[in-house]
């Protein structure tokens, strides 16, 4: 089985993991402990930046489907060549960092562009802006799917109102992106996957949601070395496993 039939297979059973290194990653020794994790975690995918050498780094170091993500069509068609088995526009925290939004327009700017450059036989996700109105998120979810868009992606985290810390913390951050899935998966037939702000306590959430897969990234990137990290992506895996279980148990 291809590495992109395994990835549309574990949306369909709904247990699907993609590991963010970072758009603006480029720390070759950090993208290397988290592809590391990604793999020796059971994760379903890694995420990383468009550049060809950290590319080839993880394609020398796991199996698993790569997503190379940008809002560069450029970027995304260099990584098409170079064999990247996802093309995601998206993640887009070092627009946001740098006290930039991105619009729906843009959006479908950039899927436009890069659907030219590349084809539609690429697997194509794209992140649907967080920050933008619901109504529009919709129309822009429908509007990507019309383009051919494979698998959309939601998001929060950056415009989360997080006050608490512990587990409380957790839910803050995730709620939006969880909220925005909720919505969007009512609205499109394309899988929709939960990222900004996931960890081991809202994983499960998101799923319960409606979420096909989700993205973790700086629950897993910033730790401080790979055993952390492995383990981390273990435990997220472990308790989406146990919260399947336990609905198939009630079911």
């Amino acid at each position: 089985m291809s590495k992109v039939n395994k990835l549309r297979e574990a949306l369909a059973s709904k247990d699907f993991v993609k590991v963010i290194a970072g758009i603006n990653n480029f720390d070759l020794n950090k993208v290397k402990d988290v592809v590391i994790a990604a793999n020796k975690g059971n994760a379903s995918a890694v995420d990383i930046a468009a550049r060809q050498d950290i590319i080839e780094l993880a394609q020398s170091l796991t199996d698993l489907p790569i997503f190379v993500s940008s809002v560069d069509p450029q970027e995304l068609r260099m990584a098409a060549d170079c064999g990247a088995d996802v093309l995601e526009i998206g993640n887009f925290d070092k627009l946001y960092h740098d006290g930039l939004r991105i619009s729906a327009k843009e959006v479908i700017n950039i899927t436009e562009q890069t659907i030219a450059l590349v084809g539609n036989d690429v697997f194509l996700s794209v992140t649907v802006p967080g920050h933008i109105d619901i109504s529009e998120q919709i129309q822009l979810a429908q509007d990507l799917e019309a383009l051919g868009v494979d698998l959309i992606q939601t998001e929060g985290a950056a415009i989360a109102n997080v006050q608490s810390a512990g587990a409380r913390g957790l839910l803050e951050t995730a709620q939006i992106s969880i909220a925005n899935t909720i919505e969007l998966v009512k609205n499109v037939e394309i899988p929709v996957m939960t990222a900004s702000g996931i960890s081991t306590i809202t994983a499960p959430l998101a799923f319960a949601a409606g979420a096909s897969g989700i993205g973790v990234g700086s629950c897993v990137n910033k730790l401080n070395s790979t055993i952390e990290m492995i383990a981390t992506v273990k435990s997220i895996v472990d308790a989406i496993k146990v919260e399947k279980a336990e609905i198939h148990t009630r079911n």
